[in-house]
């Protein structure tokens, strides 16, 4: 019984934390990289500079609160480098039953794609993914720990995440 206790004692600090995802493989084929990491104390010092009287400052602040970190990755590739398979291998790292693809959109004519996918923890959103890609560019942006889904809309066009205004081209 003690060496099975032990070993769910050790496995918490585990599932806790945050996700981060594997993008070595496409280092070599960008001709530019933009890597972003907002851990939870540069967000709390980047929300000092937020106006507390200002509705959407206010929301965000609250957001970022429980946010562990927003990482960010960026590439820019010459048209035909990035291939189905790249974005595969990026997906396969976004297994259920942990990860939940909750909004796909593709646009075959720009050939753009965008997928969010939710992370579970103990039945509870630990983290939100985002990919981004079309022909000459893929962004990755992972925000670890508990996130708010109601309340994710207002963290775009802040911290490097992209802006969503509920738009279609």
């Amino acid at each position: 019984m003690k060496p099975l206790l032990l070993a769910a004692c050790l496995a918490l600090p585990l599932a806790a934390q945050p996700f981060q995802f594997d993008l070595r493989h496409l280092e070599s084929k960008a001709t530019e990289t933009l890597d972003l990491s907002l851990t939870h104390s540069t967000l709390r010092l980047a929300a000092r500079f937020m106006d507390d009287k200002d509705p959407e400052d206010a929301e965000v602040k609250k957001l970022i609160e429980g946010i562990e970190g927003i990482y960010i990755k960026s590439f820019d590739f010459k048209d035909g480098e990035l291939s189905k398979a790249d974005l595969d291998r990026v997906r396969e790292q976004l297994r259920a039953p942990e990860w939940l693809r909750t909004v796909g959109f593709k646009n075959r004519e720009e050939r753009d794609t965008a997928e969010v996918y939710v992370r579970e923890v103990n039945k509870k959103v630990a983290g939100v993914a985002m990919i981004c890609a079309g022909p000459k560019a893929l962004t990755v942006v992972n925000i670890a720990g508990p996130v708010d889904l109601d309340s994710l809309a207002d963290l775009s066009g802040h911290f490097g995440v992209p802006k969503l205004d509920g738009k279609r081209k």
